[in-house]
């Protein structure tokens, strides 16, 4: 068995695409999948299988939502060493005072190349910042989420992908069930 987790983008935002947790473990579990537990309401699932394929367990994941509840839910699928990798990876941690709750980053459906990279011009979302990597974009947000044009819509826009984004918060705490399960 593999345990991955589901980042679901767009679940219980704003009234829209309402999905209660215990609901979707349910259903989750009805098609097979093992230990399902979530993560907060806003769409944090994971899920052991036998399946290796991310790809293949958001497929599925997404495929079920859309019959059960009729929302079309874009997933990015990550595994425990996506996540560890955030912590080792991420430059911002290098500066000890810098407030994390400005921190965030973007999971992306699939690994950017030089030029996907080169596509997404950071620089003029000055102050914000992001460094960004080949699975993950690592942001800054100098005044916060909700006051830029860096966001999720940007991203994917720019790159032709899914993206979900999270703060360090939420990284921190998904870590955490990862070393608990």
């Amino acid at each position: 068995m593999k345990t991955h987790l589901a980042l679901l983008r767009g679940i219980n935002v704003s009234g829209h695409n309402m999905i209660k947790m215990e609901t979707l473990k349910t259903t989750l579990e009805a098609i097979g999948f093992e230990n399902v537990q979530t993560y907060i309401q806003s769409g944090n699932v994971f899920v052991d299988t036998v399946e290796d394929s991310p790809a293949k367990v958001g497929f599925l994941i997404k495929q079920e939502i859309f019959k059960t509840f009729g929302c079309d839910v874009p997933i990015v699928v990550i595994g425990r060493q996506d996540l560890e990798a955030c912590f080792t990876n991420n430059p911002f941690l290098e500066d000890v005072n810098v407030d994390v709750k400005k921190l965030y980053v973007a999971f992306v459906s699939k690994e950017l190349r030089s030029d996907n990279i080169n596509d997404l011009k950071t620089s003029q979302f000055k102050p914000d910042e992001a460094h960004i990597n080949s699975t993950r974009i690592f942001i800054k947000y100098a005044v916060g989420a909700g006051k830029t044009r860096l966001d999720q819509k940007y991203i994917e826009k720019k790159l032709n992908l899914t993206a979900t984004i999270r703060n360090w918060n939420t990284v921190t705490q998904l870590l955490k069930v990862y070393e608990e399960k």
